[in-house]
């Protein structure tokens, strides 16, 4: 998969009145390289529609398409891949389901489950929620920066903080070694979504640049 540095996920409930479509553009407008449908609510029916419409959103823009737990939908539409949690389909099976070609991502709350995804072949986790989020329902308690200082430090495939990151905390998930933010309201709430979009690029790569060059 291409590297990237912000992943942002759908959250419509924060921004009522606004369409999802013209939200998400936005927020690639503003530099998110991935894009992730999450929907916990809508029928499948629904939520069909809606990937078809962001698939050509993100082909249009050239970024990742990425749909949460319905691996039929992401079929259906040639997503470029599947997030799943840990409760869904474990990624063995559903590597079978989907193939080599596209994208494997997994939520991941603690050391043994991140081990376990990378063993699995997963192509990249999720690792959080760092802080605590009101933008899912079912989330665990925050892991805080220590997880992230663990993955840093032991996984190799790629890793996406995600949970309760803003703008006012993000330099602390960086410092503790991500490298790539995954957010929901903090952006797609925003009234200003491409903005806060390009102010998260601009502290990823800040970060990278220092961490460069203290290498050196």
């Amino acid at each position: 998969m291409k590297d990237f540095n912000l992943y942002v996920i759908t959250g419509e409930e924060f921004h009522p009145g606004r369409k999802l479509l013209d939200v998400m553009e936005e927020s690639i407008l503003g530099g998110a390289e991935i894009i992730q449908l999450r929907d916990k609510k809508s029928s499948k029916r629904v939520i069909l529609e809606k990937a078809k419409m962001l698939r050509e959103l993100t082909k249009k823009h050239d970024v990742t398409f990425i749909v949460n737990d319905h691996i039929d939908i992401a079929l259906a539409v040639d997503a470029d891949g599947i997030h799943l949690g840990q409760d869904d389909l474990p990624i063995s099976e559903a590597r079978k389901i989907v193939g080599f070609d596209k994208i494997i991502g997994i939520s991941t709350h603690k050391l043994e489950e991140a081990r376990q995804a990378q063993q699995d072949g997963a192509d990249y986790i999720g690792a959080g929620p760092v802080y605590a989020t009101n933008s899912k329902s079912d989330v665990v308690d925050p892991v805080t920066t220590s997880y992230i200082q663990e993955v840093a430090s032991e996984i190799s495939i790629p890793f996406v903080a995600i949970g309760g990151i803003k703008l006012h905390n993000v330099d602390e998930v960086l410092a503790a070694g991500a490298s790539r933010i995954c957010v929901i309201s903090e952006v797609v709430g925003s009234s200003n979504v491409r903005g806060t979009s390009d102010s998260f690029i601009k502290r990823i790569k800040k970060s990278k640049e220092v961490n460069h060059e203290a290498a050196y």
